[in-house]
């Protein structure tokens, strides 16, 4: 068990998971510590613990685009290993993340995918369904905007559920509209931001970007960061995992109620200010809560649930280890098909259909 934080290491994290654009020579004004190089050096011991990343940049996707542009929360059931599985499943460029998920019967995934067209991305999972790849699959649609919070550290690391659906102050969650000219300069600096390359620095970015020949300017990056900032494409986020990485308990969760008043209400209290880092929003009827967590939160919340009349419907889903054989993949948004003219994005599901279909045939001709 890791050594216990001591209050100003408390204070440390708290303020810099709330407030990610303070520096570091700023935060000197809000912690008990008296000089940045003692902040700096926490900072990395919190990195290298597996408690902070970042920064990323946290891409509002309703504002990327003209046309209807959407994330994918995407249950997959497989009889198969998942190796197999996965191998399929990396042919369709726009997967973002993918977590294997504990299950005592059968091979379970979580993924999200970025979306162009959500019938398509569905008839996709179809035809690995009809080929036995996968034996079902349930995808959700995130229908408003995410959000993400950080731990308070001086919360309760296994929070109470009974107060989850009290009346609160409801943050905006509807989702904005394309209203900004993107440019190539900006699509190409946002994968990276996202992804957190060089930490963020641009100077890093900008020597990755001359090793494939191009060559931008640093003041055109600058500005390209300031300007997605401030038309709200996207907002600076540190990760802060309330434990060390090996302590921590990694889910998803699903609830649903019969009024979606109040299950915007639950998602918005549902471990609000308590040391966990909570991740949620809509996905049509249902609500959708990630977490990471102590284990004993984790151990508790279903039964915690249970005793809750109005939630109707509720799934759990407790991720394996992140770096277990590689279960775990986070890409980098495919954005290359953005089109700058147009400002519109659209996958070609139709070469990734013949892709997997080759690879099926490929893979039944070996057999």
């Amino acid at each position: 068990m890791e050594k216990a934080l001591t209050e100003s290491e408390k204070k440390l994290l708290t303020v810099l998971g709330e407030n990610p654009y303070l520096t570091m020579k700023d935060l000197v004004n809000y912690t008990p510590y008296k000089w940045t190089s003692t902040i700096v050096k926490k900072v990395e011991q919190f990195r290298q613990k597996g408690m902070f990343y970042g920064p990323y940049y946290f891409i509002n996707y309703d504002k990327l685009c003209k046309n209807p542009f959407r994330l994918l929360f995407c249950i997959l059931e497989s009889d198969q290993d998942y190796e197999a599985v996965i191998s399929y499943l990396k042919i369709i460029e726009p997967l973002k993340t993918l977590f294997a998920v504990l299950s005592p019967h059968k091979e379970l995934l979580n993924a999200i995918f970025l979306s162009s067209d959500t019938q398509k991305t569905e008839a996709l999972f179809q035809l690995l369904k009809d080929s036995n790849i996968i034996t079902d699959y349930i995808v959700r649609t995130f229908c408003c905007r995410r959000f993400i919070e950080n731990p308070n550290f001086f919360g309760d690391l296994n929070p109470s559920l009974d107060n989850v659906g009290d009346l609160c102050e409801i943050p905006d969650v509807s989702f904005k509209h394309h209203d900004t000219h993107w440019t190539e300069c900006d699509i190409t600096l946002l994968p990276y931001l996202r992804m957190a390359y060089g930490r963020g620095k641009l100077i890093e970015i900008l020597k990755a970007e001359r090793k494939k020949n191009r060559h931008w300017k640093y003041d055109q990056l600058q500005y390209s960061r300031e300007k997605m900032i401030e038309n709200g494409l996207m907002e600076k986020k540190y990760f802060i995992c309330p434990f060390p990485g090996e302590e921590c308990a990694d889910f998803n969760m699903f609830i649903r109620t019969e009024n979606p008043g109040l299950t915007q209400r639950i998602l918005h209290n549902f471990g609000r200010n308590a040391r966990v880092l909570r991740e949620y929003a809509f996905c049509g009827d249902w609500g959708y809560i990630g977490f990471e967590s102590h284990p004993q939160f984790l151990m508790d919340v279903m039964a915690k649930l249970d005793s809750i009349d109005v939630v109707t419907d509720k799934e759990l889903y407790q991720l394996r280890s992140s770096q277990r054989k590689g279960y775990y993949i986070s890409n980098p948004p495919a954005l290359q098909y953005f089109d700058v003219k147009t400002q519109t994005l659209e996958y070609p599901y139709q070469v990734y259909r013949e892709k997997i279909k080759e690879k099926i045939e490929n893979e039944w001709l070996a057999g």
